[in-house]
């Protein structure tokens, strides 16, 4: 169905055709006729084409001859775009630009010499008139019926969320009886268990995606489970992304992947919504449910699908999946009305009759009663009811849901059509910006504009029609997010995300064809280089540099769209120059190019991503020639310290994103002339003549996010001159003064009251900021009623504050080093942050008061996290009933945390504390008798609450702890032994990490200090990390509960056993023997009993650098993974076992290791390899154990398996 793109593409060349642009420039002198020739054939076709288009999918006559067509409008399109390109180049010249530009124009721009440019453009244009008029005679002959469009009404727009939220009720209320079966299911019948998956199976459209939602989000669910992860996986079932997702994180290599989500599930109660799942590979699941395996009883994985035979593979514990049930005929109903209804026309009576036939005809599917409801909302009659009636089949499997929804594409005006088609360059459930759809539509000219009419407006409203159309789905805001940690925000931007169903996906895809071809995983590469042309281009796969080149080497000169969405593995496209048909190009992340691509054969090109490319220093002067650019993205282009001089000729530049460019040093002059501009995300105020002031910005309707630098350089007149009031749709503004002390102080309030802001502002950041004081409209309750974020940084002479308190809607204050602030709240404290939810206090050297009427207290109603650093002064914390994360980092020493108390004991779930070792400790009071609800706890050089000798244990602190699941310490220098009986109440710990303890040696050995056994420490423990203590010898017994060990930079330590764990194995008559050659683990012949394993559930062992290392776990029958690094003394892992399910092994750095783990070393499920450096280790048994299979192993690494490790080598 390819064909189908055609009638919008042919209307838009139409258009284009009677361009006022090119009559202007007259860029068309001498070609009148061919011209007028041209329009009439186009509109001749366009009588007939829907017609063609319907024939087309009967008659390969006809569909060939639509293939034609389409190619010679896509020919015609490129002519007309050449006349425009040098329309725009001679309003350009006329402007004096080449006379600036001071390079050599003619080899610029050699074929736009007048004389040349007339006769190459004239046979071009001769020639598509000849192709044109060949196929409006065939099409006579195809004797094609004429039809007329009929133009939509706009009536819905007003009406779209209202719908959306009210169907989002209808689905609830429906489903409300499986809904609760789920639940039970996974709360119930799952709690022993070690791991159920359940499948959700139904039809495609029929809401399995919608009830999963419910379930994930029902409070009862959430209340259960201790951790959840939604993953979107589509037809691409890829164990490393699945394992990013849900661990949250971009790990490239597999096994660090795999390792990762080990350690992140295990010990806890998860549930895992594994979204739109296709695979049938049994081997890709088991990969991914070995790591799974590792979560705490009562884990379960919930996932949905099409296909029976999927939930066959993947179901587990339960005796079948749930076939979702189709929505019933009621809840159909509401749906459909509300969407055929909505504008409140009234439901003509004969329509009734019909209206049930329709429902019957959705099969129970909601999307098909969405898509009929739309289509039919906008006609009146019996006649257009009944059509759409006829046309349709009833929804009873995928393809009949395909054919329903088919019947909506096709009831969608030419440019929708356009628009939505194009969305099939995008991969199944991939998050889609919103506002970069939009400027990708109107960098291919999808969007058709009247008189008066905003590009960006009108894209809008075609996204907001496609959605209520039920196209997108699952549209959502992703905010804004602030790095408070870096020197600048706004890299990551706050943008609306949506997606497309993969049944409408399928429509889009069956529409473009081979014009659009999405590359995710590496793909087959004699089908790829023997693929045909395309003409948009879709890769998020990280390697697929070389032979991507190699297929666009072949088959280039037809694309349009490039997108390369990851990182290259070089920095450079050989073929860059052959693409001159490129309308949209991204290149993504950090290549290593210093400058960008040269602009001499991009002409066409209006979207331009070159966002985070670190090493990028400069632009190319030349690229301010691309006259047709509307979008160069920047952002986080940390280098760049310059833009073209010449910018302001780039008239069509209507977004521009520097956001993230810290190095930029000015922008370029007279920017103001860019008159087309919508959004500016960073202005740099130079201190050169030839910088733009930001007076330049009066007359650029600017809108989203802006950040203004360099404020020292700038006057009260020039603040004044910049109309920021007058911007309305300005919602985020940063204000930045340099922070070097030599500007004129006293200028500061002047400016800042100058750049007084519209009342639409949602977002405020000031920075740097020297005045006395703030001016009136900072504290304008009016002004900023919708201020939602506030961050104030560097306000080091203030001495008066804005009364932050008041602000109804403040959500998120940010305030740092504020040297002057004494207090958040002067007055009306009962009324004071009745919104906030974040608040981070920083470096504020006076603030010692929540409010400054002595004896009144603060309470933040809503607050939910607390971070306060380097507040020396302050004494206390604020009252917060429903607070959930407090982060107490250093320079708190007067502070008292009463956190225990009755006010905190129901929302606190984390807590973090923090001090250096030249500072007093906060004051902690407790009430011993208590247990909080506290799941996530850090201690960071909390030396009290560890004995400095063990005849004084601190046990009482712990006692409050019994529902602790993570506990981090670090850097507790009076922390010598391991503190076994403050532990003995961490009943609930999961995970325990300790790190750069320096002095902790091992189990404390003095008389008295323990009165019970060691064997009640830690019980539930799953995951335990080691890092940094450089005095360790010994770890404490280790629970058989543990699934995951990991350990680095421990030099002393000898065994990863307790001494506890050492002695049972040695009753069962084990005699480990450390022999000059190698460590041996042997069996005397009186006693042949079976080894012990005192860690049966071990999954993963990493240990890197610990060179005293001699003895290492024995039998670890559940072993998956295994890393061993940097440990020079250890010389046999045979007591390990055969590992029979052992999938990564990583062996390297170990000098005396004598041989591999295992008997045989065959590892059966063995799927990654590496040793390195390991000349001790004899190979030649391990190639013969697995020669069959090295060549079927996912990575291996055998080159430097009995080499030494060079000097110079690799880090140890």
């Amino acid at each position: 169905m390819a064909e189908y793109v055609v009638r919008p593409l042919v209307s838009m060349l139409t258009n284009k055709a009677s361009s006022y642009l090119l009559d202007q420039y007259k860029v068309m002198n001498g070609m009148e006729e061919e011209r007028e020739t041209l329009k009439r054939k186009l509109l001749a076709i366009l009588d007939v084409i829907q017609d063609a288009e319907e024939k087309g999918a009967s008659r390969p006559g006809v569909s060939a001859w639509l293939e034609a067509l389409k190619k010679a409008a896509y020919e015609a399109n490129d002519v007309f775009d050449e006349f425009k390109y040098e329309a725009l180049r001679r309003d350009a010249k006329k402007k004096g630009h080449y006379k600036k530009l001071g390079f050599d124009i003619v080899s610029l721009f050699p074929a736009h010499n007048p004389i040349v440019f007339r006769y190459r453009m004239g046979k071009k244009l001769c020639r598509i008139v000849r192709k044109i008029e060949n196929l409006v005679r065939e099409m006579n002959d195809f004797g094609f019926n004429q039809t007329q469009q009929v133009p939509p009404s706009k009536q819905w727009r007003n009406t779209d969320s209202i719908i959306i939220d009210s169907e989002k009720d209808i689905v609830s209320r429906s489903r409300n009886e499986e809904k609760k079966k789920i639940v039970d299911i996974l709360i119930d019948q799952a709690g022993n268990r070690d791991l159920i998956v359940l499948p959700i199976v139904g039809m495609g459209g029929l809401g399995k995606t919608t009830f999963a939602q419910l379930v994930y989000n029902d409070p009862v669910i959430k209340e259960h489970f201790q951790l959840q992860r939604w993953c979107c996986v589509s037809d691409d079932f890829d164990v490393v992304k699945i394992a990013n997702n849900i661990c949250e994180i971009n790990e490239i290599h597999r096994e660090k992947a795999l390792q990762n989500l080990l350690k992140e599930v295990s010990g806890k109660r998860y549930l895992i919504v594994l979204d739109d799942v296709w695979n049938e590979d049994v081997d890709k699941w088991e990969k991914l449910k070995t790591c799974l395996k590792h979560g705490a009883k009562g884990s379960a994985i919930l996932t949905t699908t099409r296909k029976a035979q999927v939930a066959q593979i993947m179901k587990m514990c339960i005796d079948d999946s749930h076939n979702l049930g189709n929505l019933g005929k009621v809840f159909l109903m509401e749906i459909f009305e509300n969407r055929a209804f909505c504008l409140q026309k009234p439901k003509a009576a004969e329509l009734s009759d019909v209206v049930e036939k329709i429902l019957d005809r959705c099969g129970g599917s909601p999307l098909a009663a969405k898509a009929f409801g739309s289509m039919l909302s906008n006609k009146t009659s019996m006649k257009e009811w009944t059509a759409i009636l006829a046309r349709s089949t009833t929804c009873n499997k995928d393809s009949e849901t395909f054919l329903v929804l088919k019947l909506s594409y096709d009831d969608l005006p030419l440019h929708l059509k356009h628009c939505f088609a194009f969305c099939a360059i995008f991969p199944k459930d991939y998050d889609i910006d919103v506002e970069i759809l939009i400027q990708l539509w109107m960098a291919h000219d999808l969007i058709p504009l009247k008189d008066g009419d905003n590009l960006e407006k009108a894209g809008r409203e075609i996204f907001d029609e496609l959605t209520w159309r039920s196209f997108f789905q699952e549209v959502k805001l992703n905010p804004l997010k602030l790095n408070l940690n870096a020197k600048y925000w706004g890299e990551i931007r706050s943008r609306t995300v949506c997606r497309i169903h993969d049944l409408m996906h399928d429509i889009a895809l069956s529409v473009m064809g081979k014009d659009c071809l999405t590359i995710v995983d590496r793909p087959n590469e004699n089908q790829l280089l023997s693929a045909g042309p395309t003409r948009h281009l879709f890769s998020s796969y990280k390697y697929i540099q070389t032979l991507l080149d190699a297929y666009l080497k072949k088959h280039s000169p037809a694309l349009q769209t490039l997108l390369y969405t990851d990182s290259f593995t070089r920095g450079s496209t050989p073929h860059l120059s052959n693409h001159s048909h490129l309308r949209a190009l991204q290149l993504f992340q950090e290549c290593k190019w210093k400058k960008a691509p040269q602009p001499r054969h991009l002409q066409h090109l209006r979207y331009l991503d070159l966002s985070k490319h670190h090493y990028m220093n400069e632009l190319p002067k030349e690229i301010s020639t691309l006259y047709n650019l509307q979008t160069l993205n920047l952002t986080g282009c940390r280098n760049l310290g310059r833009l073209p001089k010449d910018m302001k000729y780039m008239t069509n530049l209507r977004n521009l994103y520097t956001n993230g460019c810290i190095s930029l040093k000015c922008m370029s002059p007279e920017l103001g002339q860019l008159t087309s501009l919508q959004t500016l995300t960073y202005f740099v105020v130079g201190s050169s003549p030839d910088c733009s002031t930001i007076g330049e910005l009066r007359d650029l309707n600017l809108g989203g996010e802006l950040k203004l630098a360099g404020l020292q350089y700038v006057t009260e007149q020039d603040a004044r001159a910049c109309s920021l009031g007058n911007k309305e749709k300005l919602t985020h503004l940063s204000l930045e003064w340099s922070d070097d002390g030599s500007e004129e102080l006293d200028q500061h309030r002047n400016v800042l009251d100058a750049l007084k802001p519209h009342v639409a502002l949602e977002f405020s950041q000031i920075n740097s900021y020297k005045g006395i004081g703030f001016p009136a409209w900072v504290a304008d309750l009016t002004l900023l009623q919708h201020l939602t974020k506030l961050h104030l940084d560097g306000c080091t002479m203030c001495e008066e504050f804005p009364q932050f308190s008041q602000f109804k809607a403040l959500e998120v204050l940010v305030l740092k080093r504020l040297n002057m602030l004494q207090s958040l709240c002067s007055h009306n404290a009962s009324a004071a942050f009745p919104a906030l939810k974040d608040l981070i206090l920083n470096h504020l050297e006076n603030f010692e008061r929540w409010v400054a009427t002595e004896g009144e207290e603060l309470t933040f109603p809503l607050l939910e996290n607390v971070k306060i650093k380097d507040c020396p002064k302050l004494t206390t914390l604020a009252e917060a009933p429903k607070i959930k994360v407090i982060k107490v980092e250093e320079g708190n020493s007067q502070l008292s945390l009463s956190i225990f108390g009755s006010r905190y004991m129901s929302c606190l779930s984390e807590l973090s504390l923090s001090v250096d070792d030249t500072e007093a400790t906060p004051t902690l009071k407790l009430d011993q008798d208590c247990e909080v609800s506290l799941l996530e706890m850090s201690l960071n050089g909390f030396n009290f609450l560890f004995p400095s000798c063990a005849s004084q244990p601190a046990v009482g602190v712990w006692k409050c702890f019994g529902q602790l699941l993570e506990l981090k310490i670090g850097s507790c220098d009076m922390l010598i032994y391991w503190p076994e009986e403050e532990f003995r109440s961490l009943v609930s710990l999961r995970s325990f990490c300790i790190e750069n303890c320096s002095n902790l040696t091992g189990p404390a050995n003095v008389t008295g200090y323990h009165t019970r056994g060691r064997d009640q420490l830690l019980p539930n423990l799953k995951d335990l990390s080691i890092y940094e203590c450089g005095s360790l010898e010994e770890l404490f017994v280790l629970p058989p509960s543990l699934t995951s060990i990991s350990i680095r930079d421990c030099g002393s330590l000898e065994s990863i056993l307790g001494q506890d764990n050492r002695e049972l194995e040695s009753v069962q008559h084990f005699d480990t023997t450390v022999s000059s050659e190698h460590c041996s683990t042997s069996m005397p012949e009186q006693s042949p009993s079976p080894r012990i394993n005192s860690l049966p559930f071990l999954g993963s062992l990493y240990i890197n650098d610990c060179n005293n290392l001699r003895f290492v776990p024995a039998q670890l029958d559940a072993l998956v993974y295994l890393y061993i690094k940097a440990c020079n003394d250890l010389e046999s892992l045979d007591c390990l076992g055969d590992l029979p399910l052992m999938e990564s092994l990583h062996l390297e750095g170990c000098r005396h290791l004598v041989s591999v783990p295992g008997s045989d070393g065959n590892y059966p499920a063995l799927r990654m390899l590496t040793i390195r450096y390991c000349p001790a280790i004899n190979m030649k048994p391990l190639y013969r154990c697995l020669q069959q299979r090295l060549g079927s192993l996912e990575t291996k690494d055998l080159s430097d398996a009995s080499s030494r490790d060079p000097e110079e080598g690799p880090n140890l």
